[in-house]
């Protein structure tokens, strides 16, 4: 699969855990990443560094990843950017309602890479 080497992908999640792996999953496949551990970065990392893709955890401190997604998605500088939930929760409620809120996909931990890949590839070439 050819990716865009000046794509960028903006992770919003607190888990260092989870942000490592993703990290070192998506650098491996030749995008740049971007880190923020909470909503108020996520917000001002996407107006600033205008990301390809957002990987967005649910549960967080402060604004969930729904009520992120919300104000993204509600802003003309960053309603663009194509938001994949990826997340514990794997109920339909949330996963209706993470689409509702403007996501182009949901996909749960732990995450399947080639999934993930391809979610990954499909919206930045879109």
């Amino acid at each position: 699969m050819k990716t865009n080497p000046m794509a960028k992908v903006l992770i919003v999640d607190d888990s260092p855990t989870h942000v490592y792996m993703l990290k070192n999953l998506i650098e491996d496949w030749g995008y740049t990443t971007l880190v923020a551990e909470n909503g108020d970065l996520a917000l001002e990392l996407a107006r600033t560094e205008k990301p390809n893709v957002i990987l967005m955890d649910i549960i967080m401190p402060g604004m969930s990843g729904f009520q992120i997604t919300r104000k993204l998605t509600n802003d003309s500088d960053t309603n663009n950017i194509p938001i994949i939930f990826v997340s514990k929760k794997d109920g339909e409620a949330d996963r209706v309602w993470g689409m509702r809120q403007g996501a182009i996909a949901f996909l749960t931990k732990p995450i399947n890479p080639d999934i993930l890949q391809t979610a990954i590839s499909d919206a930045v070439a879109a």
